[in-house]
Order: C-alpha cells, then structure tokens, then sequence
C-alpha cells in the first residue's frame, strides 16, 4: 500500500473525517474535519480488504473512467475510490456524505476491470459500496423522492404501464412539446426533467404483451430456450423482443417465455437495494423452474450482466444459492447466444445499396460479459453491410442503468461525447444493444439536431431474415 507522503502529495481526502461543505458540487467537498468523529463500513459485507490490497495504484484506470475525463479528480476515478474504501475500513477515512459523493459519481461502467493489469476486482469493490451506502447514508429529500420513484416504478412493468396511460396523452396531446418548450422543469427539478428527457415516444404496442408461453421452432428444433422479457424493454423497446422471439424461431429454438417472470433485479442491485435485488432474483429463478431450458436469452446488455451475477446476489441464500448458480450458468445474451449456434437462415440485404453501420458497444457486454465481436460478427454476415468503428468506442455513454436521470450533468457530458465519436464515424445507422444507451444517444442526437436510425442488431437480422428493407429508416 502507498506511504502516508504519497497520499499527501497526491492531496487525496483520506486521513481523517471529512467536512461538509456548503456547496453541493461533487468539487466542493473535500475538506477535512479534525473534529468530526470517524464512522466506517458496517459488519455486513463492507469491501473486503484483500481486493483492495489487490490495487497497485498504477494509474491505468485513469484514462478508460468516464467519471474521472469529466470531473478530473482522483477521488472520482477507481484509484481514488479504492484508496476511500482502504482508509474507510482502516478507520483513517469517514464514511460521510463527503465521502460518499465520489461513490456515486462512479457510473459502473466496469471500463478500469478490462483496463486494469492487476486484475482489481473493482466490480465486486463498488458493488459491496453501494450497498453499504444504500443502508447507511441518508439522502437529501430530493433525492429521496427520486430514488422511491424509481426504485417504486420502474422494475415493475405492470406499474409502468399504468403510468403510460397519462403519459400517453402527454405526446399525443402536445403537453411534451410545451413542457420542454418553457424550459420550466429543469427549474423545478433537474433530476426529473433528466427523467422527462429520455422518454420515448409512448406507442398502443407498449400497453401489451403478446408472446405465448411456448413458441414452436421453425423447421427442425435445435434448442429449448427461455426468453427474458425485461422491464424497459418489454415496454419501450417491445419491438426488439418481437424481433427476438422471431430471430430464434428462425434459427431452430423453441421459445419459452414464463408469464410470471419480473424485473432482473439490475436496477436495484445496482444502486444497492440488496433486499429488493434479492426478492427479484429469487422471483426470476421460480418462474423458470421446471421449464428444461437450454439457455436463458436476455437481449438487455445491464439485464445480463445482472442475471449472470444472480450467484453472487443470492450468495447467503441456502435455499436459493444453488439454483442462483445453476440459473446464471444458463444465462446468454442473444448475440452471445446465436454466434456460438450459428444462423441457419438466409440474410438478405436490408438496402438496395452498401450500408455503412456504427455498432455502440453497452459496458455491461464488453466489460461486464466481455461481449464485443460477436455483434459485429453477426451484423457483418447481412449482406451489403460494413461496419464502422469510432473512437473511444468502450467509453460510457453516460446512461449507466439510471445514473443519468441521478447524476445528469456528467451523464450529458458523456452522452454528447458519444454521439459525436458515433456521428464521426460517417455511418448512416446505429447499432446498439441496451435500451438505457439508446435512450441516451437518442437523447443527444436529437439535441444535437441530428437524425440517424438507431436500432437494436437483433432487429436488423430479423429485417434480413425476412427480407424487409430500411427504406423508412435509411
């Protein structure tokens, strides 16, 4: 570990308490406090020390952490909020309100673990954070409110789905346009105008789910497959499940889709809400009990990060903690999935002319699962395609699951930082795997006063199964 001079050089707010201060800024609060008393991690699950002994402190984080290229401070980046950590289970740090603002600034984007030469657990370290932060710091009443309405809405699709009700006729009724056209709510609340500016357009198709329980394979069966319908995804992207459900029938799978199945639980899990993360998994593992499935499809980069973890949320569970393991083994992301199977069907072209195409790359597949050639992969064998790559193309959006409707300000940093490097690329259409990135670049491009398709893979190759082309799109 680093001698005491070298933290001092560094200026890092590390020994001793933390003081407030009277801005809110994420900048403005790194004073330190003599007097204050020091208060660490509680007993259950703080982040264990061996992990973050397993930190060198060599710095190559610094440069793939998207909290850290916009704040640009060291507390703000995976070196600072380890060196927290160690000095807050060291009872040299605070675990305070000044301490804990560098804990949220992080967006989970998993970029420092594929980055990191040591093989620092970071993911596992700021997870165990969170949640002690979830349990044991109180949040302005703003912040309350927010958090109860999101972590109260929005892994529950049925309640959702009363909401689009008023919103709805929100759209159709020019009430949306008006809004943002007085510029009233950023006034009123920054948090839910960030919330009002990533809402899709609310269609008649978002009020329903349409799958059977079992939907037979085209042709011969090659494989019994589950079919994980998601939150967001079933009700403002359910064109992709559709596409889904057909891509895999195509390809010889029979597809089951329990109608008891819930929330993943990511959205909790990820912002430390360990009892309702848990009471979701253990609902998602019972509705695909006894269903004799070869692999689990999740086409939602945040949802299968989450599902292959459900051995790690459920870990103390002795009566669910072997079917946690057993479920995420089964657990794929469809593009993971159907380039280990190959495609049987035939790909046409879905333009009468050369197609050039970006692929976003969500952190939860190529940090998280490790997922990135497989995509390209798959869009490379539809005919007349060419894939284009931009830069900075394994940094964050800024969506980060709800970090852009929590921390907005870094979120449209980024957001617009990636919509360029997409833009840049000359490509006529996006490609893009989770439904929180696409908001967020749908967001930013239009922001930026830019109209470019923006379409989930799967999508695309069921255009090319059935040979439908994008003359409305492209």
């Amino acid at each position: 570990m680093p001698n005491s001079s070298f933290i001092s050089n560094l200026k890092l707010p590390f020994i001793g308490a933390f003081k407030k201060s009277s801005q809110t800024s994420i900048t403005d609060r790194e004073e330190l406090e003599d007097q204050a008393p020091i208060r660490g991690f509680d007993s259950q699950k703080p982040p264990k020390q061996e992990l973050i002994d397993a930190c060198v402190h060599c710095g190559f984080c610094l440069s793939t952490c998207p909290s850290y290229r916009v704040i640009g401070k060291e507390m703000d980046s995976p070196r600072g909020r380890i060196y927290l950590m160690n000095g807050i289970n060291k009872s040299e740090a605070s675990f305070s309100e000044a301490t804990i603002q560098h804990f949220d600034s992080c967006l989970g984007c998993l970029a420092c673990v594929s980055t990191c030469p040591s093989g620092v657990q970071y993911d596992k370290l700021i997870s165990a954070t969170r949640h002690q932060v979830q349990r044991n710091q109180p949040r302005t009443p703003e912040e309350q409110r927010i958090r109860w309405l999101i972590f109260n809405l929005f892994p529950y699709p049925e309640r959702l789905r009363l909401l689009f009700i008023p919103l709805y006729f929100y759209q159709k009724l020019g009430l949306q346009k008006l809004v943002r056209a007085t510029k009233l709510l950023p006034k009123v609340s920054t948090q839910l105008d960030a919330m009002e500016s990533v809402l899709p357009q609310i269609t008649l198709n978002s009020f329903q789910d349409n799958f059977l329980d079992v939907t037979p394979a085209k042709g011969k069966k090659r494989y019994r497959v589950g079919m994980i319908l998601g939150c967001v995804q079933r009700l403002f992207f359910s064109s992709v499940n559709q596409a889904t459900m057909r891509v895999l029938t195509a390809n010889g799978c029979e597809v089951v889709v329990p109608k008891t199945q819930g929330c993943c639980a990511a959205l909790p899990e990820h912002q430390g809400e360990t009892a309702q993360a848990q009471a979701l998994a253990r609902q998602m593992i019972d509705s695909f009990a006894g269903t004799d499935v070869d692999a689990i499809i999740i086409n939602a980069a945040g949802c299968g990060h989450t599902l292959k973890e459900y051995g790690h949320i459920l870990e103390d569970d002795a009566e669910y903690r072997e079917k946690a393991k057993e479920f995420a083994s089964k657990v794929k992301d469809v593009q993971e999935f159907l380039a280990g199977i190959g495609l049987t069907t035939k790909l046409y072209p879905i333009t009468d002319k050369p197609l050039t195409i970006v692929y976003q790359d969500a952190c939860h597949l190529i940090h998280g699962q490790r997922i990135s050639v497989q995509p390209r992969q798959l869009l490379q064998q539809i005919p007349n395609v060419t894939l284009r790559e931009p830069i900075d193309a394994a940094l964050c959006c800024g969506s980060a699951g709800v970090y852009n409707m929590l921390q907005p300000d870094i979120a449209d940093e980024l957001g617009e930082q990636k919509v360029t490097n997409l833009l840049n690329t000359g490509a006529e259409l996006i490609a893009s795997s989770n439904p929180g990135c696409s908001l967020q670049i749908k967001k930013h491009l239009g922001l930026q006063g830019k109209e470019i398709p923006l379409i989930h893979p799967i999508e695309l190759l069921d255009y090319a199964i059935r040979g439908i082309q994008l003359k409305d799109e492209v």
